[in-house]
Formats: C-alpha cells, sequence, structure tokens
C-alpha cells in the first residue's frame, strides 16, 4: 500500500486497516493503529510500518489509547456487540438495555452507541427484527397464530397485527403467500442476470451462474412470495439493464421497489448518488452517513439490486476493490467499464446521457 493510502486510512481512521500497518509520529513519539481516535497528526511528521516491531526498532513506544500491539477497542467492541446479539436471539423475553449492558460490561450509553455503529439497530430493534423471523418461520407449521407466537417469544397477538402493510400472520399461517413477482433470466456479459419486478417495480438485479443458482437466491430473498416466469412485460427492462451494462453512462431510468430497512435505504440511497466512473471507500461513505464502515459493507451485501443501486462503486480505503455480493470479478469489471467511459467525458467536457 502506497503512503498516500495509508495516510487515507488515517484520515478516515478506517478499522477495516487495522493490523496491517502503523503509523509513528515524530513529534510525540508514539505509533498507532490507523483507527487510533487521538487528534489526527500533521502529515508532515507521519511515518508508516508494516509491523509495530518496526515501528519499535525505530524508537517509538506504542499508543496507550489504540493499543496497536494488542486487540485494539474498536475490535473490543465488535466482540461485545456479538456477544450482545447472542444474547437477544435468544428464544425468551429480550433482556433490557440496561440488563444488557449490565452481562456485556459496559454503560448503556456506550452500549447503545457500538451496537448501532456496528448492526444500524438500536439492541430493541435487533431484538424484535429476530423474534419477527423466528415468528416468519413458525407461521407455516403452527397449529394456531398463538403458538407460533409463543413459540416465537411474544407474550400475546396484538404486536403482530399493529404493523402496517404486508400480509396478516393469519393469512401466513394458512400458507397464503405474500405477493408474485415477476422473473427473467437472460445471459449477459457478466453471466446470468435474473430481473424480478412486483407491481411497485424492481425488486431483486441479481448476476449468477446459472438461472437454477439465481433462482435459488431470489427464493432466499424473498421466500413468501410466488415467482413467475416474465411473460414479456420485462423486455423494456432488461434491454435498458443490458444497454447499462454494455454502455455506462446511458444509466438506467426504472421504477424501483427497495426494501430494506430505513439504514439500508439511506446507504442504498448514497449509492445511487456516486456517479458513474467514481468511486467511495467504506470509510468515506461511514462518515458522510454518521455510521461505522463495517455496518456500510453490510448494508452493501445486503443490497438486492445490483448495478441499479451500485454497491459495486464501493471499495476499500486501500484501493483494494474490497468484497461484492456476486464476486470480485464482476466488481472489477463494471468499475473497468465505467472508468473506460468515464475517461473520454473528461477530457472532452462531455456530461453523460439521461
Amino acid at each position: 500500500m502506497s503512503d498516500e493510502r495509508q495516510w487515507q486510512a488515517v484520515c478516515e481512521r478506517d478499522a477495516t486497516q487495522d493490523g496491517q500497518f502503523v503509523f509513528a509520529v515524530r513529534s510525540t513519539g508514539i505509533y498507532c493503529r490507523p483507527s487510533c481516535p487521538a487528534r489526527r497528526p500533521l502529515r508532515q511528521h507521519v511515518s508508516f510500518y508494516s509491523e509495530p516491531s518496526l515501528a519499535e526498532a525505530a524508537g517509538y513506544r506504542a499508543c496507550n489509547r489504540c493499543s496497536p500491539r494488542g486487540i485494539s477497542p474498536a475490535e473490543q467492541l465488535d466482540a461485545l456487540v456479538t456477544a450482545a446479539c447472542r444474547l437477544l436471539d435468544g428464544d425468551g423475553k429480550p433482556p433490557t438495555l440496561g440488563e444488557l449492558a449490565a452481562r456485556i460490561g459496559l454503560s448503556p450509553s456506550h452500549l447503545a452507541r457500538a451496537f448501532k455503529a456496528r448492526t444500524a439497530m438500536t439492541p430493541k430493534a435487533w431484538a424484535n427484527t429476530r423474534r419477527r423471523e423466528r415468528l416468519e418461520q413458525a407461521l407455516p407449521q403452527a397449529d394456531s397464530v398463538l403458538d407460533a407466537a409463543m413459540n416465537s417469544g411474544y407474550s400475546n397477538t396484538r404486536a403482530l397485527y399493529e404493523r402496517a402493510g404486508g400480509v396478516s400472520a393469519a393469512s401466513r399461517r394458512k400458507g397464503a403467500i405474500g405477493e408474485t413477482l415477476r422473473v427473467a433470466v437472460v445471459p449477459c456479459p457478466l453471466g446470468y442476470l435474473l430481473l424480478a419486478s412486483s407491481e411497485k417495480g424492481l425488486c431483486a438485479l441479481l448476476f449468477g451462474e446459472s438461472q437454477s443458482a439465481l433462482e435459488a437466491e431470489l427464493r432466499q430473498r424473498f421466500p413468501q412470495a410466488t415467482l413467475q416466469a416474465d411473460d414479456g412485460s420485462l423486455k423494456d427492462s432488461l434491454s435498458e439493464v443490458i444497454r447499462q451494462m454494455e454502455e455506462p453512462e446511458r444509466a438506467a431510468n426504472l421504477p424501483l421497489d427497495i426494501r430494506g430497512t430505513a439504514f439500508q435505504q439511506q446507504v442504498w440511497q448514497a449509492l445511487r448518488a456516486i456517479p458513474a466512473g467514481e468511486t467511495r471507500t467504506y470509510g468515506q461513505l461511514a462518515a458522510s452517513l454518521g455510521s461505522h464502515p463495517r455496518a456500510i459493507a453490510r448494508a452493501c451485501a445486503s443490497n438486492p439490486l445490483g448495478l441499479l443501486v451500485p454497491c459495486h462503486r464501493v471499495t476499500a480505503a486501500d484501493g483494494s476493490l474490497g468484497g461484492y455480493r456476486w464476486g470480485v470479478a464482476r466488481k472489477a469489471a463494471l468499475l473497468k467499464a465505467e472508468a473506460e467511459n468515464a475517461q473520454p467525458r473528461r477530457m472532452t467536457g462531455q456530461t453523460p446521457h439521461p
């Protein structure tokens, strides 16, 4: 990694680069992790080392605040939040924030901040989501809605009917399916492409190696839906998507049915604001949204609309591509095509076609 990339990671306090290198500050004689929360030093005072022993051999001592030789504070919080998630995932009544904090060993306010930064949810929202997931799994086999609710951790069935929209719990228990999705799978420059649409708009754009693999992924994402082979109504949408892949400057303008949590929606909206031919790092998006790089990465991985919600435009702070739900090779191909199309526009001052 170049010094410029390392300095960028330090400026962003990018926790994903912890363990990759340390930076030393000549004016203080201390070396730190990239994510150290201490005040940022002047660039001319900073040098970089691939491991702590090299910094110490040069005469620097470890920072007491970020502990670059041991488990970082961020990693400690990661482990504590993971433990809190396990406690909240139980079938019984979830612990209150105070009870959870006492068992984890943090103050309630500290735990709440760390939990939301890493999961984009409050502990209460996490527990409610997991309880709802257990209910969804239990309903089809349950003798009654009440039985399913009690076995999933609800004290009664009132909460099941307070959520607006969707299909009722009783209807799901009887085997009714929420909706019908029209589905089309076609070959594309990146293998196979699956497009699925609800009555509101496109709800999935997936890449894969085969039609069967794509349909299996779609069923995992929409387990309650009936999948219906498209009768030709998606033809124009498919043409728009393929054209965007071949000519990235011609962004597809299609109605979308984007489903996700409030935080996911916020991240996905930020992704759609990144121009073709440009990228952002996980740290940059996290800073702009007041979140954590890991939460941004999870939201990107949950994106059901590849290309149209361009999570491929988010990269790691060290300049590497980072991960991609449909394979790094596809991410590289999409970014290469966009960069090649953006270069002539920058040279001529042209603007993208609508």
